[in-house]
């Protein structure tokens, strides 16, 4: 009884505010960006919003996360603790997973930092973008509302990220190769009358690359938290309080769902990716 209590307190917290209002109830408003402090350079925007704010939040936990497990120490003979367990696991992923099979050798002292900086970034904001806090930026009888978002379900976020990973990766293999060989290694062996057609899509390809990255991630979370409060607001939408018995257990697997497995894989895939595309630029024969 207990636990049934804590589940459907928890959920509750997740319900936005206007779900409240009997009938009434659109999921993806729970999306959109609001400035809360603006900020305004001319044409440029850089207001605080909600993705913002989870922004800092996330980037604050990830250097936290960083100190506390990567300088976890014990001594000779002792078992290791839970920060030092996690902070090897972490690493051994980063660099045995990701890096090293993206990466070159002689890439992996510059390069082994940002894709592993990436993964535990992603990894950071995806989780605490699971976590209810009140952020939400609405309010219930002067209570502010508690909920999940997800920053990477926002496409800028998502896209500023993939961006980064674009220039360097671009930025590399002109370094490494020089511009000369390095565009020109886009150009596959092939009959003169074909490379008309073969190197536009080639180009089209690079650029392909960055919408891969941006989208997979931002298109599965944003998914992820649509489909729980969808099930969460059916409720108040059908204005049924009788349908929480099955649509809080459906919500609760999709969130136990979306937690175990989609948050870190996203996280792996996109850095995992990026490692690819930067030790393919450095390497372009291979």
């Amino acid at each position: 009884m207990k636990r049934a209590l804590i589940v459907l307190s928890t959920f509750a917290l997740l319900v936005p505010a206007n779900a409240f209002a009997r009938g009434s109830f659109d999921p993806t408003s729970e999306f959109e960006q609001k400035d809360w402090v603006p900020i305004h350079l001319g044409p440029l925007n850089l207001s605080i919003t909600k993705a913002v704010a989870y922004l800092m939040i996330g980037n604050m936990l990830t250097i936290l996360l960083g100190i506390v497990s990567m300088h976890a120490r014990v001594g000779v003979g002792k078992k290791p603790g839970r920060s030092q367990t996690v902070g090897e696991l972490l690493y051994d992923v980063a660099q045995t997973q990701i890096a090293e099979q993206g990466l070159p050798s002689k890439a992996m002292s510059r390069w082994f930092p940002y894709v592993a900086s990436l993964f535990l970034f992603i990894l950071v904001i995806n989780l605490i973008s699971f976590i209810p806090l009140p952020l939400t930026g609405n309010t219930w009888h002067g209570v502010p509302v508690w909920g999940i978002y997800a920053a990477t379900s926002s496409l800028s976020v998502t896209l500023a990220l993939a961006l980064l990973t674009f220039v360097f990766t671009h930025v590399e293999g002109i370094r490494w190769n020089g511009p000369v060989r390095y565009f020109k290694s886009w150009v596959p062996e092939a009959p003169k009358a074909l490379l008309a057609l073969i190197v536009p899509l080639e180009v089209l390809g690079q650029f392909m690359r960055l919408i891969s990255l941006s989208v997979r991630l931002f298109a599965n979370m944003l998914a992820g938290h649509i489909l729980i409060l969808t099930f969460i607001g059916l409720m108040f939408i059908l204005q049924s309080v009788v349908l929480a018995v099955f649509v809080i257990p459906i919500a609760t697997i999709f969130y136990i769902f979306e937690v175990v497995i989609v948050v870190g894989i996203q996280a792996f895939i996109f850095a995992a990716l990026s490692a690819i595309y930067i030790g393919s630029a450095i390497e372009p024969e291979h």
